[in-house]
């Protein structure tokens, strides 16, 4: 090769790497995530030149730690959106599943049963309104709707409504689990790094991830594509029960205590935090790294109401105004799309 054709090969690499950075760019700024996130860093900044308490070290680990239980969840919840459907549960399923964990240790049992007996509860409810929606083909709504009255009402009676803050022989290694950190950063919070990770993967290189996004982006041309729609729709609700039951496992840990009312009107913030990271409630979209960025968004509107002396009434006000913001921001985008 000629010098001169040997630095054209390399200007023309130069060309297409750059056009296909700009490209990967220009997609990322297009994605609601990536607003949501200017959004936030913006709210931390404004919080952190008005209050000094805010960017306290103690503050940071709180918020970050609290926004993990959500986020979590919230993950789940955004694989059910994609499908097109939605979880009204995930609530209810933390309180379920938290007392199994509470019944189980407070009876002697080691902290990996105590896990077990939550995450399989929390799966199992979810089995139950996937296999009703997905082969049944009820509701998405009116199941999780049920399950919702279902699993609370379970947890009552299976609790006796008594109240569990003695967990056997291994308290310390399961209040340490939830509560405790690493690092100086809050446990819940790295296994929400590790939860985005996996979904991030499995949203992006998984067979079962190019599932759940056809389905949500059409189940019949999925189906007759040889797509197994109710196998994976199934999938999606026990996935979200998973994520239920995780969150529920380590909040029992850092609440030191586990009554009924675990997980109560969580639905709601969950839902919002999906939302606003770019789920579409119509299906098909939806971002692993979504979930977090509005279940932060969320948390740090939260504290930041508190620590602006703002009464704690209007949150739901500013969190049901973010998820219609969120939602009309999806349609504009869309819009501009066609």
């Amino acid at each position: 090769m000629s010098e001169s054709a040997e630095r054209r090969s390399v200007a023309d690499i130069a060309d297409v790497t750059g056009l296909q950075t700009e490209k990967g760019f220009r997609r990322i700024i297009n994605t609601q995530p990536f607003w949501v996130l200017v959004a936030l860093v913006l709210i931390c900044i404004l919080m952190g030149s008005i209050s000094d308490t805010f960017l306290s070290e103690r503050n940071l680990f709180t918020t970050t730690r609290n926004f993990a239980f959500m986020a979590i969840v919230a993950l789940g919840m955004t694989t059910v959106i994609v499908t097109g459907g939605i979880d009204l549960s995930v609530g209810s399923i933390m309180g379920l599943s938290g007392i199994m964990a509470g019944i189980t240790l407070a009876a002697g049992y080691p902290v990996w049963a105590g896990l077990a007996a939550c995450l399989l509860s929390a799966m199992a409810a979810g089995a139950v309104n996937g296999f009703l929606i997905a082969y049944l083909r009820m509701s998405p709504f009116v199941v999780t709707l049920g399950m919702l009255a279902i699993a609370r009402s379970l947890a009552l009676v299976i609790s006796n409504n008594r109240m569990f803050y003695e967990f056997g022989p291994d308290q310390a290694l399961f209040i340490a689990i939830g509560g405790g950190s690493t690092f100086g950063v809050a446990n819940p919070f790295w296994v929400l790094i590790i939860l985005t990770l996996v979904f991030a993967w499995l949203y992006r290189y998984s067979t079962w991830g190019r599932y759940v996004f056809a389905i949500g982006g059409n189940s019949e041309a999925a189906k007759l594509s040889g797509v197994p729609v109710e196998r994976v729709l199934m999938s999606v609700y026990v996935v979200s029960g998973l994520t239920a039951g995780i969150a529920a496992f380590l909040m029992v840990g850092w609440l030191g205590s586990v009554t009924n009312a675990l997980g109560q009107t969580y639905e709601l913030q969950v839902i919002a935090a999906s939302v606003i990271g770019g789920a579409n409630l119509m299906g098909g979209v939806g971002y692993a790294v979504g979930a977090p960025i509005g279940a932060a968004l969320v948390e740090v509107i939260r504290n930041s109401l508190l620590l602006a002396g703002v009464d704690p009434y209007w949150q739901g006000t500013f969190l049901g105004a973010f998820i219609i913001l969120a939602v009309l921001l999806e349609k504009v985008r869309g819009r501009r799309g066609e």
